[in-house]
Order: structure tokens, then C-alpha cells, then sequence
């Protein structure tokens, strides 16, 4: 890895496959935060995407929850109950803190989470690494953990837990570039995006125009939440921290969570992503 102006250039194998931006220049309805893009196949094929124009708070792939303790780390408007999406004036900001390690793999590195008025609400944690999967395909391991920073304990919450059904995004999240039909969704709970979205599963599967992305929970309390998924109104894949119910973090208190997402050249079908999305999250 070699990063300068606070950009990293991750690289498998040899050959750039994504860049983290760590300090971004953005307007605070962003909701400004360190992000992945332009993420590719190992041939170079993109597929992630970076405020794109149906969703400019979209920031290519990284950890983004709509409210924390009230306050937008998604960027855009917020879903408040009985108004529906709302232009508030309430977006914090995720602030690079440091690596503790950083080498050609990844990295771990520290950030605050901190309010519009600079009230810092969690600390996280977050381990990113890559992996070879053979010539076609690659994995990205990313795992954040967000423990309290206010002593007094933190709610997490989400559209869904605002009274919005079916919008219950919130953790990590991946959005992939919009092409001229919508991707081809599959996953260990079944085929279209229907039978996936808003399931618990062991993995989900976006296939788009010669590139497929395998998302898979690799340990037990990240299986157990439901996947966020979007595939006809846009492309996107993403964990549900607050599904039904507001995620309570007591005072000092930690949650965890990691994902596995395979990057892969071409179009899988259902037997070879599950063999390379077990491979994955196996190594």
C-alpha cells in the first residue's frame, strides 16, 4: 500500500484494486467520512461508485449509519417519524484518527465519530485487508468496531426504527455503479432481490456486466443481521444494525461486526460465488 494526500492505493497480487480516501473534502451534508473508490475486478473493471446522481451521499464503499443518538452519519436527508425524509441540519462526521498498522495488505485504523458540534459520540476501530482468490477474483475483509465515546451510553437507529419499513440500512455499505439493467441478486436465502433483502443469510450475491460482488457475514452477530439490499432503483448492498429495534450501546459499550466481499472478473453463477465466498471468509 502507498497512500499520499490521504489517499492509500490497496493492492492484491501486484495490481491496484481500490483507494481509501482517509480525509475527505466534502460538504457536510455528506456526512464526511473515509471511504473505498474506485474499487475494481483484478482485470479493472469498476464496481463501486462515488456520489452518483440518484444518491450524492453515496460514497463508494465504507461504514455510514443514519442515526447515531439523532445525529446523520449517511449524509442526505433523515427519515423522521410522521415527516418522512427531512433536511435537518444534524450530519457528524467519521475523522481519521491514525493507523496503528499499515502495510501492503490493509491496515487497522483509528476514527471518532463526531456530531456537528464537535461532540465525539463513538470511537472505531476498523481492520481492512485484502486477500488473492486466484487470478479472477479478490477479497476485501473489513471489520469496524464502534464502542460509546460519551460515558453515558449510545443508541444507533435507522430509517426503519423511524417508523420507514424496509429501510433499515445502517453499518457497512456498498454501493455498485448503476448500468443499463439492474444486476442479477442471489443469495443463500434465494434468487431476486425480494428474497433477499431484509433476510438473515450466510451470503448475498450482486452480478452486473462482467463483474459479480459475494457479501458474507464472517462470524455469528454480523449473520444475524438482516442485508440491506437495492438492485432495480439503484445498485447496493449493506449490513442492518438496527433492523427492527434501535441498537443500544451502554455506557463504554462495543458492537462488532465483520463482512467478507468477494470482487470478482465475470458473471458467477450461484455454485462457483458460494465456493469462492466460503474460500473467503474460510482464509
Amino acid at each position: 500500500m502507498s497512500g499520499t494526500d490521504g489517499i492509500l492505493e490497496l493492492r492484491c497480487a501486484g495490481r491496484p484494486v481500490a483507494s481509501y480516501t482517509t480525509r475527505p473534502e466534502l460538504s457536510a451534508r455528506h456526512s464526511p467520512r473515509p471511504y473505498l473508490h474506485p474499487v475494481t475486478t483484478p482485470a479493472g473493471v469498476p464496481v463501486s461508485a462515488f456520489a452518483p446522481d440518484d444518491h450524492p451521499h453515496h460514497l463508494g464503499v465504507g461504514v455510514a449509519v443514519p442515526d447515531v443518538a439523532g445525529h446523520n452519519f449517511w449524509g442526505g436527508r433523515t427519515f423522521v417519524r410522521g415527516r418522512g425524509p427531512t433536511e435537518l441540519d444534524n450530519h457528524g462526521a467519521q475523522r481519521h484518527e491514525g493507523f496503528a498498522r499499515l502495510g501492503p495488505d490493509g491496515f487497522t485504523e483509528a476514527l471518532s465519530w463526531a456530531a456537528g458540534d464537535g461532540r465525539v459520540l463513538l470511537r472505531e476501530e476498523r481492520i481492512l485487508r485484502v486477500r488473492e482468490l486466484g487470478g479472477a477474483a479478490w477479497a476485501l475483509d473489513l471489520s469496524f468496531a464502534l464502542t460509546d465515546a460519551t460515558g453515558a451510553g449510545v443508541s444507533i437507529g435507522s430509517p426503519a426504527t423511524n417508523g420507514r419499513p424496509g429501510a433499515a440500512y445502517g453499518g457497512f455499505f456498498w454501493r455498485a455503479p448503476k448500468e443499463a439493467a439492474p444486476p442479477e441478486v442471489f443469495g443463500a436465502a434465494g434468487d431476486g432481490e425480494a428474497a433477499v433483502h431484509g433476510v438473515c443469510g450466510n451470503w448475498v450475491a450482486l452480478a452486473g456486466d462482467g463483474w459479480t460482488l459475494v457479501f458474507a457475514g464472517a462470524d455469528e452477530e454480523t449473520r444475524r443481521d438482516p442485508w440491506f439490499v437495492r438492485a432495480a432503483e439503484y445498485p447496493g448492498v449493506g449490513s442492518s444494525l438496527a433492523h427492527e429495534r434501535r441498537l443500544v450501546l451502554p455506557a463504554g459499550g462495543t458492537v462488532v461486526r465483520r463482512v467478507v466481499t468477494v470482487v470478482a472478473d465475470g458473471r458467477l453463477d450461484r455454485a462457483a460465488a458460494e465456493a469462492l465466498v466460503h474460500r473467503a471468509v474460510a482464509s
